[in-house]
């Protein structure tokens, strides 16, 4: 798909994307200009100004940041903290586990229920393996499972291990605070 930039020369910012595609769509775009441009006075009328931007259209790109609600919602380094900013003021309870992970494998499916019977919390799990390993030490992982409860971007709950129990308690409390 090929896009057109149009920029404001005077002002050096981009006013419009829009695609070559049958419709037309709005974006916000951020440009750093090549530091020969900086004096909008050199920017003469009819001067090509050539940038390259990169832009996903894909409906799927939204779909991984918004939170889904009544499943778990697997999550990466990339994909974490925009899906608990975009969760708002809803409880966000991440399921920290490992492939090798005995404890974590039984409680998976019963993670899945909790997702099933909380509706207004948005669960997510986190595999702890090479790639998502800066976000785990980020959260401060030190065993798994680790179910860390966040409310507002900020974690307010921790439940070490396979205790079912204590963290339907945490989640309890933060749904109620």
């Amino acid at each position: 798909m090929a896009l057109q930039v149009q920029v404001d020369r005077a002002a050096l910012k981009p006013v419009m994307l829009s695609s070559s595609s049958r419709s037309t769509k709005q974006f916000v775009v951020s440009v750093a200009v090549d530091r020969r441009y900086n004096n909008p006075a050199a920017l003469k009328a009819g001067r090509r100004l050539s940038l390259r931007v990169k832009a996903s259209l894909d409906s799927t790109a939204t779909a991984t940041t918004t939170p889904a609600l009544g499943k778990v919602t697997e999550v990466n380094k990339d994909t974490f903290w925009p899906i608990v900013e975009a969760a708002g003021e809803k409880a966000v309870v991440l399921d920290m586990y490992t492939q090798w992970c005995g404890p974590c494998k039984v409680m998976a499916p019963k993670y899945e229920e909790l997702s099933a019977k909380y509706l207004d919390v948005v669960f997510l799990k986190l595999d702890c393996n090479q790639d998502n390993r800066p976000l785990a030490k980020e959260l401060g992982i030190k065993v798994v499972p680790t179910f860390k409860i966040l409310k507002s971007g900020k974690i307010v709950k921790e439940v070490t291990g396979a205790k079912l129990d204590d963290l339907i308690a945490a989640i309890e409390c933060a749904r109620s605070g």
